[in-house]
């Protein structure tokens, strides 16, 4: 269980494209790609393509579903909990406050640009098929 340092962006930036990250992460695909189809996603729902409805939109056409966090603890589960209690599997998981972050926790590693383990869960999403 570990962060990996993920950064598909072709120019090798730390922008605030966490949801495209996310996106080639879980859904093996590049950083053109799924830029492209959040925006084409975002247009056809009338929607700017960083707003969730959107995101989870792409993800449920492959396989995703919604998962809320217990709120037994609502602020203590973090990243780093979620993927030592999901050894397997794939997911993009919400951080919880004013970030609005998704990271991709894939086989209990978490992707990102930034370790964000310490960071409090509010939901997820995890591929079913």
């Amino acid at each position: 269980m570990a962060f990996v340092y993920f950064n598909p962006n072709p120019k090798h930036r730390r922008t605030s494209d966490c949801t495209v990250r996310a996106l080639c992460r879980v859904l093996d695909m590049d950083w053109e790609q799924a830029y492209i189809n959040l925006f084409s996603r975002g247009l056809e729902m009338a929607e700017m393509p960083e707003v969730g409805t959107v995101f989870k939109s792409i993800l449920r056409d492959h396989g995703f579903k919604m998962h809320v966090v217990p709120d037994t603890c609502p602020d203590c589960y973090t990243v780093m909990d979620f993927a030592e209690d999901h050894p397997e599997g794939i997911y993009v998981v919400a951080i919880d406050g004013k970030t609005n972050h998704v990271v991709a926790v894939v086989s209990k590693n978490w992707y990102d640009t930034w370790d964000s383990g310490d960071e409090i869960v509010s939901w997820y999403m995890r591929k079913e098929r």
